[in-house]
């Protein structure tokens, strides 16, 4: 079983030009590199009971770092030598094969301002009798003009089991504190056997609430939110699909949310690791049931072949505001002493605010020594220091960061040790927020910024 919390969406992934020699790759060698964006890894089912085999779609892109001016039409070199003792390749029109384990593909050209073009879609199949554990890779390169790319690859793999997914459920913006919503989503079964119960884990982050505690779920409280667990009864066949909805309140507080939810084949061992050594309680509302959209195939019990979609997450912003302040502190010692001076990061609501999806600091803030100071960190402190100007001496500028969450009406405090190397009597360092870091902007949900500033002041 697979941590619920890990992304098992589908990755992509993108290969670097890996540049010998020291010194900066010069701007002519980006502008004719190409990255291959591909499936890291696919499993295909083998053939279910009537002897049919599900196919599985990969889709390749190619891209450039660069999109100044236009690149030419280009071509994709696709090599399925290693796949083709247990898969079978369907190709798309703009693929020409070479031979059974190579074809070319035309790639539409990238005009001024693209910097990406899909350059082929196409499907495996597993060959009938194909060995469960089979594998090899499939392998990709691309040129347009004088440019090319470093290659690129999708591992293919066989497999006998279910392959239960989760669509990709719509973000919501610019919802209303206090108002409902609900997510929907599609629970399939691209494999080629039956899960006969499902295990389904829910969690939403803690400005939502869940509209009903099923009496098929157990539920735990956490610091970020609520977690569900559910067991669904509905046998879940090859080509079926099946409706799930959940109802969400969207609350008060809420503001940057997040709502994730997975699914897996049932087992008591599965449903055993996923609660842990937490403490759940079953809910006592109506069961949660999944609507069959439709239906198909024989019944067996298997672990899920291939778990990329089986996690999928959902990002709820509501239109609210938190306000940030920043409290400073007064110190005093004589030369030698070393002293603590404490920041302050005060969140006056009414949201909580969060980072659930970049893990950005809710707050950064950025101070200087005080004159006569030296400002001595700790290795674990979560504090560092920015490399200094040029133009600014030897002054050197320092930045503490805070969780990447802060509930309503609580605060965060940094303790700053100062070395007093020579007494200066009112000596002082303003201390202020970030206000503009592009994962997690203060600017964009704090109305009132006069108050993210302050001061440490020494031997005052």
């Amino acid at each position: 079983m697979k941590d619920p919390h890990r992304l098992l969406g589908a990755a992509l992934v993108s290969c670097a030009l890996a540049a010998a020699g020291v010194g900066a790759v010069p701007a002519h060698a980006m502008e004719n590199q190409l990255w291959i964006n591909a499936p890291y890894e696919t499993v295909l089912p083998g053939a279910d009971a009537n002897g049919d085999a599900r196919a599985r779609t990969l889709t390749v892109e190619v891209s450039r770092d660069i999109a100044d001016g236009s690149l030419p039409a280009g071509q994709l070199t696709v090599d399925v030598s290693e796949v083709a003792s247990f898969a079978r390749v369907s190709w798309p029109a703009n693929c020409a094969p070479r031979s059974e384990a190579e074809a070319i593909c035309d790639v539409p050209g990238m005009p001024a301002g693209t910097d990406s073009v899909r350059a082929a879609t196409f499907e495996l199949r597993a060959l009938p009798g194909a060995d469960t554990g089979a594998s090899g890779y499939v392998r990709y390169s691309a040129t347009a003009g004088e440019a090319t790319s470093h290659p690129g690859e999708t591992r293919v793999g066989v497999g006998n089991g279910p392959d239960l997914g989760l669509s990709q459920a719509d973000w919501q913006r610019d919802l209303r504190p206090g108002s409902e919503t609900s997510v929907r989503a599609t629970l399939s079964n691209s494999g080629n056997r039956t899960a006969e119960r499902t295990l389904l884990w829910l969690n939403a982050s803690y400005g939502l609430r869940f509209k009903e505690r099923h009496a098929n779920c157990e539920y735990r409280e956490h610091k970020t939110g609520t977690s569900a667990l559910c067991v669904l009864d509905e046998a879940v066949a090859p080509g079926q699909e099946y409706a799930l909805r959940t109802g969400l309140g969207v609350g008060r507080k809420a503001m940057y949310e997040r709502f994730d939810h997975s699914v897996h084949p049932y087992s008591d061992e599965a449903l055993a690791e996923m609660r842990g050594e937490w403490t759940w309680t079953r809910g006592t509302g109506s069961e949660l049931d999944l609507r069959p959209v439709t239906a198909a195939g024989a019944r067996a019990t298997d672990p899920d072949i291939d778990p990329q979609d089986n996690y999928r997450t959902v990002i709820l912003d509501a239109r609210n505001t938190a306000d940030l302040k920043l409290t400073g502190s007064r110190v005093s010692g004589g030369a030698g002493d070393t002293v603590t001076a404490r920041v302050t990061v005060h969140n006056r609501g009414p949201a909580w605010v969060a980072s659930l999806g970049v893990g950005a600091p809710v707050a950064t803030v950025r101070f200087r020594a005080p004159e006569g100071t030296t400002v001595v960190l700790p290795p674990e402190a979560e504090c560092w220091t920015q490399p200094e100007e040029p133009e600014e001496g030897s002054v050197t500028t320092y930045f503490c960061r805070t969780p990447i969450y802060l509930h309503d009406k609580a605060s965060y405090t940094f303790e700053i040790p100062l070395r007093i190397d020579r007494v200066v009597r009112g000596a002082r360092a303003t201390v202020v927020t970030v206000n503009d870091d592009p994962e997690l902007s203060i600017r964009e949900f704090d109305p009132n910024l006069r108050n993210n500033r302050t001061e440490i002041v020494v031997n005052r």
